[in-house]
Parts: C-alpha cells; sequence; structure tokens
C-alpha cells in the first residue's frame, strides 16, 4: 500500500490552508477532494468578506484566528496578487437598544485588538449619504476578496512546496493508526486505499459525517450536525455605498447585511433558515424568491430608499453548524490528538463564518497541533 506523510480531506479555503503549512513544513501532503474542482462547497457560496474579528468572545478561537487570518490574508492577496479591497464596514445602529448593542461590539472589537471608529449620524452620513443611522461603528479594516483566486494561491503554494489536490476522490471511511507511529489507512469511494502518518478532516458540511467512519475515533468526540441556510438577493442597479453595511447585531445572527463584490455589486443577506435535513446530499440550494419579501422591511432600517421590486434571487450558502436552532453558537472545533488521542489525526468541525478569513491561521494552528515543536 502506498503511504504518504498527510492527507487533507476537503479542497476548500480552509483545507488548502491547512495542507500548504504542511507541505511548506516539509510533508509530502495530499488533499482529497470529492468534487471535480477545489471550493465548489461552502467556500464557494459565502459573502467574501474579510472578517475584522469584531463579534468574537475574546480570547475564543474564532477571535483569535479571525484576527490573525485577517492580517495573513492581507499579506497573501499583496505578495499573490489576489484581488480583494479593504472598503470598510459600517455596522449601523437606529434606535437606543441598538446603541447599546453597539457600544457593546465597541468594547468586544477592542478587547479583540480590532479598531473600531465610533461615528455620530453626521460623521456616518459624511461617508455614506443615502445611510440612516444614529450611530455607526467603522470598521477599516473590514474587506473583501475574490475567494476562488485566494484559493488557486493557496493551491499553487502548495504544489509549490510539493504537494497536490487529488479532485473527485471520495473519501469512504478510514482505520485510524491509534498508536504512535501507526499509520491510518484510508479507503476511498473508487476501493483504493491510502496509508498516511497525520490526517486532517477539513470537508465542511461533511466533517461529522465523516468522522463517524473514521474507526478507533470515539463517538463522544464527533459532534451532531445541523445546517443552516443563507439566501442572498442582488441589487438590481447601481448601490449608492462604497462600505459594507452591517445592522447592529442581534443574537447570534449578523441581520440582514450589505455586501459589495469586487466590481461593485451589491446583494443582502444571509438570513438563516435552519434545515430539515440529515446529511449534505439532501440539501435544496435554491432561493426562494418569496424570502425577498421580509428583506425589504429589514433593509429599509438604514436604506430607506431601497426601491420596490429591486432584490431578485442570487444564490445560497449552507453553514455546518455543530449546534441546533436556539441553542448558544460553539467556538470552533479544531480537534487534535490532544483531545481525542488519536496521534496524527485533527478533526474541523463547526467551521463557518469567519472561516474563510481565518484560513491562513486556522492552517498555522493545525500544523502547530500536529508537529509540535
Amino acid at each position: 500500500m502506498e503511504r504518504v506523510d498527510a492527507v487533507v480531506v476537503g479542497a476548500g479555503a480552509v483545507g488548502l490552508a491547512v495542507a500548504r503549512a504542511l507541505a511548506q513544513a516539509g510533508h509530502e501532503t495530499i488533499v482529497a477532494e470529492a468534487q471535480p474542482g477545489i471550493g465548489q462547497g461552502v467556500s464557494s457560496r459565502n459573502s467574501e468578506v474579510i472578517h475584522g474579528g469584531l463579534y468574537y468572545l475574546p480570547g475564543s478561537l474564532k477571535a483569535r484566528l479571525c484576527v490573525r487570518g485577517k492580517e495573513l490574508l492581507y499579506a497573501l492577496c499583496a505578495t499573490h496578487g489576489v484581488d480583494h479591497r479593504r472598503c470598510g464596514k459600517l455596522t449601523v445602529a437606529n434606535s437606543a437598544q441598538e446603541v447599546q448593542a453597539l457600544r457593546g461590539l465597541q468594547e468586544r472589537a477592542a478587547a479583540n485588538g480590532v479598531p473600531v471608529q465610533w461615528l455620530d449620524a453626521a460623521e456616518a452620513n459624511a461617508l455614506e449619504p443615502d445611510l440612516r443611522c444614529i450611530a455607526a461603528l467603522l470598521s477599516p479594516t473590514t474587506g473583501i476578496v475574490d475567494s476562488h483566486g485566494f484559493m488557486l494561491a493557496l493551491q499553487g503554494d502548495l504544489e509549490r512546496a510539493g504537494g497536490m489536490v487529488a479532485l473527485a476522490t471520495r473519501l469512504a471511511s478510514a482505520t485510524l493508526g491509534t498508536r504512535a507511529g501507526q499509520p491510518h489507512v484510508l479507503r476511498f469511494a473508487d476501493g483504493s486505499e491510502l496509508a498516511c502518518g497525520l490526517l486532517v478532516n477539513a470537508a465542511s458540511l461533511h466533517a461529522c459525517g465523516l468522522a463517524q467512519r473514521f474507526e478507533g475515533l470515539d463517538a463522544r468526540f464527533v459532534p451532531r450536525a445541523s445546517f443552516a441556510k443563507g439566501n442572498y438577493y442582488a441589487l438590481a442597479g447601481r448601490c449608492p455605498f462604497t462600505h459594507l453595511i452591517y445592522p447592529a447585531p442581534a443574537d447570534a445572527w449578523l441581520g440582514v447585511h450589505l455586501t459589495l463584490d469586487l466590481g461593485g455589486q451589491a446583494k443582502f443577506g444571509p438570513d438563516i433558515e435552519w434545515l430539515d435535513v440529515r446529511t449534505p446530499e439532501e440539501i435544496d440550494y435554491r432561493v426562494d424568491p418569496a424570502r425577498a419579501d421580509g428583506f425589504y422591511a429589514e433593509v429599509r432600517r438604514y436604506w430607506p430608499g431601497l426601491p420596490d421590486g429591486a432584490l431578485s434571487p442570487s444564490y445560497s450558502g449552507v453553514r455546518p453548524k455543530i449546534h441546533g436552532p436556539g441553542e448558544k453558537a460553539p467556538d470552533f472545533r479544531i480537534d487534535g490528538p490532544a483531545v481525542h488521542g488519536v496521534p496524527g489525526l485533527l478533526n474541523l468541525f463547526g467551521i463557518e463564518s469567519p472561516g474563510l478569513t481565518s484560513a491562513l491561521a486556522i492552517g498555522e494552528l493545525s500544523r502547530a497541533l500536529l508537529l509540535p515543536a
């Protein structure tokens, strides 16, 4: 049986970043991707926002990896020519309760080391004349990125370091080496087998289901997967805003926000629609035009000038949740040998937003957990 140093399952942004980190550390690394191209899953169905790191609990993996990942991402975009724009974001308040939420966000940003600037209504309108708010928080380090260009850059670095991506290669199951030096044996859908010393499960929506088929991993260390769909609607016509616009956060949902693509096209979303499905294969990605009806009132709280009939269905994405509706959103789960006791195994669970922003930092952390100094 052939053997390689490392196999990463999943060629999304996070899987490619982890594989790049392992390959650059001198390990022969293969990325096994079930789809015929890279980034065909969660990484191709998001808002392409480079998050500042305002929202996450100080000291959490989400907070630390978002802030570090943002720095690394901007640096990689600069060196690799990946299209991006540091456009900034305004989070806006239109009630006393929302002003209070914004103050809490300002304090959390400070705790996370994220620069923000408090703006009154006049200062916000000087930046965005069409915006309605009584206060706003400016995040100057928030931006947007060409996510596929980012992933191509990661793949290029991986291949230059001697690694490779194996497309249309679906991992069916694995028998884990539970003692030091014992390899993991991977079985693929085509019947082939491969042994490896390091195994990283970065399969996103499929991560929990895949981990259930890892013989030698205690079921206690596999969370239950839930799936939450986010629908996006495109704005017809010219957008008057140059910054991303977010309402003040409520609970774990950030509200219907306005994001821009690199061509200046505006889109609104995502909403949150919990799906009654058990596996990713059951997901219906179609966007219901009727759900846009609820967007108009939400958006007009901060953009009264949104014309009737201006929103049309665009696309949807599904978040790889490891909690259910009404439950408190957990931190990223990056489970290495210290958690589950299996040498050379890393499971990445619940890597939703800000996963794209955090990808390079997740790569750094994964390498440190699997290759301790």
